[in-house]
């Protein structure tokens, strides 16, 4: 008897672990949740970009895995993105040789129209796993890339063992 009553005890208290974590990762950030309360506690309500009225879910990587290379994005930056958009990168392979440099054959394009060509990346020339950040510029002809009406962003990266790859965020 009282082993049946461990064991439940036991179910009981795992099945509460579970649920609890899953509520807290399906909550999305504070700051995130509330762009207005954070704008307020900088002074006055106004900021560099304008607040978006949902939260991008950040952090939340992208993976392909055509060819011989594995590639997995990450967002960085998207609901605070100063004058870049941040994209944390990493390559990997046992074949091919990746001494390329991602900004020349990386674009992102919004579901509004807008595209842009990366501006930079930081990561090594060569190896078979690479990391780095690649970055965009936030703006175009002064106007935030990311506007209250943009929900979704794809980035595109051309001939990195593949035609092409894309990889698509949505709010």
């Amino acid at each position: 008897m009282n082993t049946r009553f461990a064991t439940l005890a036991l179910m009981l208290l795992a099945a509460a672990l579970l649920s609890a974590c899953r509520g807290a990762a399906e909550s999305p950030p504070p700051e995130a949740a509330q762009p207005e309360a954070a704008a307020a506690q900088t002074g006055g309500g106004k900021s560099a970009s304008p607040a978006l009225p949902s939260y991008w879910v950040e952090h939340q990587p992208q993976t392909d895995s055509q060819g011989a290379v594995v590639v997995e994005i990450r967002p960085k930056n998207l609901n605070n993105p100063g004058n870049f958009l941040e994209f944390a990168v990493a390559m990997n392979t046992h074949s091919v040789d990746l001494s390329m440099n991602l900004a020349q054959l990386a674009t992102l394009s919004t579901d509004t129209g807008a595209e842009v060509q990366a501006l930079a990346w930081d990561g090594p020339s060569g190896g078979h796993h690479v990391r780095g950040i690649l970055r965009f510029p936030a703006a175009v002809d002064g106007q935030p890339l990311l506007t209250e009406d943009t929900r979704q962003i794809t980035i595109t990266l051309r001939e990195v063992d593949a035609p092409e790859r894309t990889f698509v965020w949505r709010r």
